[in-house]
Parts: C-alpha cells; sequence; structure tokens
C-alpha cells in the first residue's frame, strides 16, 4: 500500500470514526431535533401565504410562476435541513475558552474534524428532519417535493454543503483577531440571508445586484442548490458552484495558516 492510499485510507477511517461518534451522540438529544421539524413547514406555510397573495392572479413574476415560488421555498427548507452548519459558532467559542489549543496538539487537522463532525451531524438531520418535512409538504401541503434531477441536484447540495461549511469556518477564524466575534457573525448572517435568496429569490433583486452575486458565495449556498432542485437552471451553475467550493476551500487554508502563526505568536 503506497503512502498516498494509505493517507486517504486513514482519513476515511478518521471521518466515519468522527462522524458516527457525532450521530451516537446527537441521537441523544433527538427531542431537540425533532422539534426543528416544526421550523421548516412554518417557514414554508408562511412563504406560501404570503406568495399566494403577491401573485393574486398573475401568472408570473420575475420569470416564476406561482408554483415555480413555491416549489423554491420548499427546497430552501429541505436544503437548510442538509447543510445546516454552526462551525463559525463553534469555532469562535474554542478559540475565546482556551479550549482549541487542545485540538492544536492532535494528528488531525481541525478543520477536517470539524467537518467530519458536521456530516455525522447531517446525516442524523436527513433522517430526522428531512424525511419527515418532505412528508409533511406532500401529505399537508400536497406539494411534490421530488428532486427535479436527481443527480444534480445531489451534487449541487453537496457542494452548498462544503461552501456553507468553509464559509463559516472562515467566519468562526476571525475569533483569532476579534476574540469575540459575534458581532460580526450576526451581520454576515443578515447579508447572507438576504443575498443567498433564502428570504426571496434572487430573481426579484435588481441586475446590478444580481451580477454581484457571482463573485459572493451566499448564493452558492440556497438559492443555486434550489434551482437546481425544482430544475430551473442551467449546467454553468454547478460549474460556478464548484468553483466557488474550491475558493473557500482554498481560502480557509489560507486563512487558518494566517491565525496558526497569531495562535503561536501569543505564547500557545
Amino acid at each position: 500500500m503506497t503512502g498516498s492510499v494509505r493517507f486517504i485510507h486513514k482519513n476515511i477511517h478518521v471521518a466515519w470514526a468522527v462522524a458516527a461518534a457525532t450521530f451516537k451522540e446527537w441521537s441523544v438529544y433527538r427531542t431537540h431535533t425533532l422539534v426543528s421539524v416544526l421550523v421548516g413547514p412554518a417557514y414554508f406555510a408562511v412563504q406560501y401565504f404570503i406568495w399566494t397573495a403577491v401573485y393574486g392572479s398573475r401568472p408570473a413574476l420575475a420569470g416564476m410562476e406561482l408554483n415555480q415560488i413555491i416549489r423554491y421555498f420548499g427546497a430552501t427548507a429541505l436544503i437548510g435541513y442538509l447543510t445546516m452548519d454552526f462551525a463559525d459558532w463553534n469555532l469562535s467559542m474554542l478559540i475565546r475558552t482556551g479550549k482549541f489549543i487542545t485540538f492544536s496538539l492532535r494528528p488531525v487537522h481541525h478543520r477536517f474534524f470539524a467537518l467530519s463532525q458536521k456530516l455525522g451531524h447531517r446525516v442524523l438531520g436527513l433522517w430526522l428532519e428531512f424525511v419527515p418535512c418532505i412528508l409533511i409538504f406532500h401529505f399537508v401541503f400536497g406539494v411534490d417535493m421530488r428532486p427535479a434531477h436527481v443527480p444534480w441536484a445531489v451534487l449541487s447540495v453537496m457542494l452548498a454543503f462544503l461552501i456553507n461549511f468553509h464559509f463559516n469556518y472562515i467566519l468562526g477564524l476571525s475569533a483569532f483577531w476579534f476574540v469575540k466575534a459575534d458581532g460580526m457573525r450576526r451581520v454576515v448572517h443578515l447579508l447572507s440571508m438576504l443575498f443567498s435568496g433564502a428570504l426571496i429569490p434572487l430573481a426579484f433583486l435588481p441586475k446590478v445586484l444580481r451580477i454581484t452575486q457571482y463573485f459572493l458565495p451566499f448564493q452558492y449556498t440556497v438559492y443555486v442548490p434550489s434551482m437546481v432542485f425544482i430544475g430551473d437552471f442551467h449546467p454553468s451553475l454547478i460549474g460556478y458552484q464548484a468553483m466557488a467550493a474550491v475558493v473557500t476551500y482554498v481560502l480557509s487554508e489560507w486563512v487558518y495558516m494566517r491565525a496558526m502563526k497569531r495562535f503561536c505568536d501569543v505564547g500557545a
């Protein structure tokens, strides 16, 4: 077995062990997870009544029909269960309390460890949040939430998963400079809600703002995977999303290296 093969095998083993441990740990608090199942349908119900009133007798707005907009917000709710992440909060807490030093001494990169945790946590969310929610949409609201193109939808959600994680990880690393980065996190999350398409589809924004979104990571975490989910997309969007995933990964590594130098500078 070559060195590279052993390295890959080792990382797969570590990721599996951490993900499995996280899955078991959060399974203990499954009641908390099950309560969050109500969030998606409640969010969807609000959007359903708002947009039904907005459309009225209009056949379409901003190139989207009412049926598309309903499925879009159903998709945002479902995808949110699969990509939800709190790496920024967790990392900033470790840095602020000094517990991060224990991870710096381990033979595993903390980002890889955190990503493995996220995998285990979201696999649990798949069964306890995503599946029940999609059944509620079908039987309660009568909305068919099957992806229009399953392979493309799976790929897009996976990329959104990685982009969301790496972006939040970068945000969490800012605690090395600001110590308590809660204010910055709130501002960024507010901008993310607006420019990711979570509050309103980006097709409804002014053209200038839509163009700038190609250079920001926000739309690739919600808007793009949701449009792919409902089948209203061009394959080039997946290409842009893949590029965003690579950029956020590289940027997270660069910021991490800078942060580790600062960490050592203060006597760690």
